[in-house]
């Protein structure tokens, strides 16, 4: 990925455009935070992880014209609305959303999920996208409309053993995205989802139950047509595609980024 010394202030698909990411200190976030400012938006970068949030947007840096750091948990509504807040502050208003961060516990059987696991699951996963419409409808509103972007999973259209309560999780988000888009297409306000396959080594072993080698990975691929886990900019890229006026057509969709997964053996 390019980095933030090729940006040039007004340029690209997202010029002119705001936007909050959620989970952007690393993963997903941290590839659809780049992207975007690459595209030339202004971006709210939100995350529990304060330290990491510094680390990877640096004061005094390039940063600093374009993005506004903001440790929040997406699961307490006054962080929302301090999210929120800072991008009107700021930035001057609220364009784009991207609820990016989520959670999962480790693949086992469904019987051994704890209680506290499923309620941390569905808080960070469900309840999130219900506090961020809360809070970011009225600005998107007050922008003429705009764009909301959930990041669900693969797992919610084809969920497997082990995950049971975090596939559901996902499905739900995939469910209210569809329901979200029917109810504020009025308002000029597209909700989309994407659905990736799992990403990087580091939550493989928490997703798939085994360790990361060679031969896990290979009995994993093996119904992935495309051959390959998903790369973060894979997410960025779409990302950015439906905040963008390329877009602008398009809601309601939850688009499996997967490589075949879904259509694999």
């Amino acid at each position: 990925m390019s980095g933030l010394h090729e940006v040039q202030t007004g340029s690209g698909r997202l010029a002119g455009k705001v936007a909050i990411v959620t989970g952007a200190a690393s993963g997903f976030g941290l590839a659809c935070t780049k992207k975007f400012v690459e595209e030339g938006a202004k971006v709210v970068a939100a995350d529990m992880n304060g330290d990491g949030l510094q680390k990877v947007y640096p004061a005094n840096s390039q940063y600093d014209q374009h993005v506004q750091t903001v440790t929040a948990n997406v699961t307490v509504q006054a962080d929302w609305d301090k999210m929120v807040k800072t991008a009107v502050e700021k930035f001057g208003g609220l364009d784009v959303l991207v609820n990016n961060a989520g959670t999962s516990y480790k693949n086992k059987p469904t019987l051994e999920v704890t209680e506290q696991e499923y309620d941390r699951v569905m808080a960070v996963n469900v309840k999130s996208i219900f506090l961020s419409v809360a809070a970011a409808v009225p600005a998107l509103k007050g922008r003429g409309g705009g764009a909301i972007i959930n990041v669900a999973s693969i797992g919610a259209m084809r969920p497997r053993p082990g995950l049971v309560w975090y596939n559901a999780s996902k499905a739900a988000v995939a469910n209210a995205t569809k329901g979200l888009a029917a109810e504020f297409g009025k308002d000029q306000i597209r909700v989309n989802a994407l659905c990736p396959l799992l990403s990087g080594t580091g939550l493989f072993e928490q997703f798939v139950g085994v360790p990361y080698n060679e031969e896990n990975m290979k009995k994993f691929l093996f119904n992935v047509p495309l051959g390959r886990l998903t790369d973060p900019s894979d997410v960025a890229n779409i990302c950015a595609f439906l905040a963008s006026d390329e877009g602008k057509f398009i809601t309601g969709v939850n688009l499996e980024v997967d490589g075949g997964r879904a259509v694999g053996a």
